[in-house]
């Protein structure tokens, strides 16, 4: 591999400090010296940078649904063309590993509106060690995994709704300990979603001893991020307390209209947390609507079973009668303890094309046209649909979404899913946007301690030895942009456009970005964590 110089480009270096200037040489795909301008006599090949740039770690997206997205389409445009070159996957308590054939066939199912369900797709591996191994043969960006609770659960105790024996809670932490032991950097929990939302607290405590012991990190999306949000975060705050686990608030809100200008609530919560000791991060993406499945809005009980059971009862009167009750006049655990409003419903993609004249509509306007009422609309939707359809949930505050962003544990994460005709834009637009809105144009935070949230700090809470920060040694994950002119173009009616004021994106020094365009390069590896040591690699 041919040595490449950055030479005299100003260096946003990841830790939050003041910009410099410097010379920056990459050699075997890492930092191999660092010095003032002009101090690095080498015989490498200089680097064409446009003026005004600025050379930072890559960032790295703390909550990323690309589990399939990393294997099915290598080139990865709408993460790597963001400056991305490292991916948190298995987030929210489901994804592919560890699986059996049972499991894996409820799991393709059940999420695939978040990362598809193709067909003729390889799912061969069983063990986390097998999955990471699969990333290895290809990948454009580095990825790390979590362990998804919610699949240990199918795994371990089905779908049904109730509590875990000690000996099936057992039976868990021990494949919990296996997929650590394999690589993995900690657990995830999706508790708004089945089969994990049915996990009590004790049973997340034993599960939660484990990740502590391997010093990983939970990231649990919680109980509710509506009625009951603070609630719903003491418990995870309680959950650290109680096991010593490191714990990271993923997509961290204050949603619905009962939160509007509660963040300030949210945040001293955290503070007091934080002065007693508790190891607490969190990420969040710049936006305000939300992006879920469409069968997430049922209450709990209505998927006790798993997907074909959910389907059995929207045939069923007596329960359609029981389940819009829930969602229309009490409140669904689905849809954060909260009543639908149908109008903030937004279909964001469709698993049968047949269906695609709905993509874009509100159920609302959808309900509007039929003359039906927006429960009849959403059962029918779910029905056709087999439970893939994709949504936007137009519930956020901006209030909000500023308060929490300067949180001294705060991290970017988009959320992003990566599949329908118009998924949330935050899939493709997250990091600039970061940097445009909220840096350059509304000066929430400044460049260097942005750069900082989405670089340096990610690693530290991964416990990543060698990314992260422009220093030598490091791994040459790199981005190289224009503070003046960095911007995100997908938009809500065109999401899926690439930013734009990124020159280049290298990963483990390849190019997987030149001049503005995607190489096609697979230089990304799964970053695995070393049980031994504590740290990731």
């Amino acid at each position: 591999m041919t040595d490449l110089l950055f030479r005299d480009i100003a260096i946003v270096d990841g830790t939050g400090g003041p910009r410099t200037r410097g010379d920056v040489l990459l050699r075997d795909g890492r930092i191999a010296e660092t010095g003032p301008p002009g101090s690095i006599g080498s015989e490498a090949r200089v680097l064409p940078v446009a003026p005004g740039s600025v050379l930072a770690p890559g960032f790295i997206d703390m909550h990323a649904h690309s589990d399939l997205a990393l294997l099915t389409d290598p080139g990865h445009l709408p993460k790597i063309t963001q400056g991305v070159t490292t991916e948190v996957i298995g987030q929210d308590g489901l994804s592919y590993a560890p699986i059996d054939d049972a499991a894996l066939a409820v799991v393709r199912r059940q999420i695939a509106g978040w990362n598809g369900n193709p067909a003729d797709f390889d799912f061969s591996w069983r063990t986390v060690a097998q999955y990471l191994d699969r990333l290895d043969e290809g990948i454009t960006p580095n990825a790390a995994y979590l362990v998804p609770q919610g699949t240990l659960r199918l795994l371990v105790v089905g779908s049904e709704q109730r509590a875990a024996t000690t000996a099936e809670i057992d039976r868990m932490c021990a494949l919990l300990t296996q997929s650590l032991d394999e690589g993995a950097v900690g657990m995830s929990s999706g508790l708004t979603y089945t089969p994990g939302m049915y996990a009590d607290t004790g049973e997340l405590a034993a599960l939660c001893s484990v990740v502590a012991a391997y010093g990983g990190f939970y990231a649990p999306h919680t109980r509710s991020y509506g009625a009951g949000a603070l609630e719903a975060y003491a418990e995870m705050i309680g959950l650290a307390e109680s096991t010593g686990c490191a714990l990271h608030l993923t997509h961290a809100t204050m949603n619905f209209g009962v939160n509007r200008g509660r963040a300030p609530e949210f945040l001293a919560l955290l503070a007091r947390a934080r002065a007693d000791g508790c190891d607490i991060t969190l990420d969040t993406y710049p936006y305000l609507p939300g992006s879920t499945t469409l069968s997430a809005l049922l209450p709990s009980w209505a998927m006790s079973g798993g997907p074909d059971a959910a389907l059995a009862r929207l045939d069923d009167p007596a329960e359609r009668a029981r389940i819009t009750a829930d969602v229309d006049v009490n409140g669904s655990d689905g849809c954060h303890g909260v009543t639908v409003e149908w109008e903030t419903i937004q279909i964001s993609g469709v698993g049968d094309d047949a269906l695609a004249e709905y993509v874009g509509r509100t159920v609302a306007e959808i309900a509007a046209d039929r003359g039906a009422a927006p429960a009849e609309v959403f059962f029918d939707l779910l029905r056709r649909d087999q439970l893939a359809t994709t949504i936007l949930q137009h519930v956020g505050h901006e209030e909000n979404v500023r308060a929490i962003m300067v949180d001294p544990g705060h991290m970017g994460g988009s959320d992003g899913l990566l599949v329908g005709a118009r998924p949330h834009p935050r899939a493709w637009g997250t990091f600039p946007r970061y940097l445009s809105r909220y840096v350059r144009e509304l000066g929430v935070l400044g460049l260097e301690e942005c750069v900082h949230h989405l670089t340096g700090r990610p690693a530290a809470r991964l416990r990543l030895a060698d990314r992260g920060l422009v220093r030598t040694g490091y791994a040459a994950d790199l981005v190289v942009f224009d503070p003046a002119t960095i911007h995100d173009t997908a938009t809500f009616e065109h999401p899926q456009q690439q930013a734009r004021g990124i020159q280049h994106v290298l990963v483990n020094g390849e190019f997987a970005v030149a001049d503005g365009a995607a190489t096609g390069a697979l230089a990304g590896r799964a970053l695995r964590m070393d049980a031994t040591r504590q740290e990731t690699r």
